[in-house]
């Protein structure tokens, strides 16, 4: 018998926040998923045919230390994540373009999440292996992949559900490591292009400041910030530079923090899904 996949609930979190596109943002989203996983597929390919760069790569990932190597998984997580939830919630920062990433931290986390799964799919593969050959163990390991997908194009499905999968992968991997900094909902500073993107409001009269306790008037420079709550510049910026929630809503802003803006864009994610329930899917999954 068929062994039916056990859906997490990171997955079934994003497949209910996927449901909610209507069939063309899907669509395009879909599209951009193929681009980038397309681009991926590529560096592990080139990293796997040339030993220079196969070597040149996992002597800097055995120099890393544990957290590093959470922080360089965090990233690829925070750059798949930046590129959902920009689709489900436009108004979220974009995703950089694929131009500006840095190739050797893509490199190496696209090996580290391959070493990953080659010891969990077969632990001994690897520890049998001298290092030498771990290159040519790691191609075996998905020389079918590479060859059905450079021979039979991925559906949409497959495409979405191999991203769904990675990301799931991916915070695992930053959860079982524990290297965040600390706990969930830490505080973290907004960043300093949010705070430079708020805007300045005029003509707000008579409305309290929640930090001050003093009413807004005319020639104190006031602040909104993207939840509509207001507070006077003087006394928002010192808050914001300790944490990036409003004082009234917890509305989170963007933070530099990579740990701090996964929790901020996972938010989104679970919010629009409904807390991870809901729905029929589009995806047909």
């Amino acid at each position: 018998m068929e062994e039916v996949p056990i859906i997490t609930p990171t997955e079934n979190t994003i497949l209910a926040a996927l449901s909610t596109l209507p069939p063309p943002q899907l669509s395009h989203l879909t599209h951009l998923i193929s681009s980038l996983s397309h681009r991926h597929r590529r560096r592990l390919y080139s990293l796997l045919s040339s030993p220079t760069l196969f070597s040149l790569t996992l002597r800097h990932l055995h120099s890393l230390s544990l957290p590093q190597k959470s922080l360089l998984v965090a990233r690829h997580l925070l750059s798949s994540l930046s590129l959902l939830t920009h689709s489900l919630h436009p108004t979220t920062t974009p995703p950089p373009p694929p131009a500006t990433a840095n190739l050797r931290h893509l490199d190496s986390a696209l090996l580290l999440l391959l070493l990953c799964e080659i010891r969990q799919h077969d632990p001994q593969s690897l520890s049998s292996t001298p290092l030498p050959s771990w290159r040519s163990t790691l191609t075996n390991y998905i020389s079918d992949t590479i060859l059905t997908i450079s021979t039979i194009p991925m559906s949409p499905n497959e495409i979405v559900i191999h991203y769904i999968e990675t990301i799931a992968k991916c915070r695992r991997f930053v959860g079982v490591m524990g290297c965040g900094g600390g706990k969930e909902g830490r505080e973290v500073a907004a960043s300093v292009a949010a705070v430079v993107a708020l805007p300045s409001v005029s003509g707000v009269v008579g409305r309290e400041c929640v930090i001050c306790k003093e009413d807004m008037r005319e020639g104190r420079d006031v602040c909104e910030l993207p939840c509509d709550h207001l507070f006077h510049w003087i006394c928002i910026l010192p808050w914001l530079k300790k944490r990036n929630t409003c004082p009234c809503c917890r509305y989170r802003l963007p933070t530099d923090d990579v740990y701090g803006e996964i929790e901020r864009l996972w938010e989104v994610v679970v919010k629009v899904g409904g807390g991870g329930g809901g729905g029929g899917s589009n995806l047909g999954v």
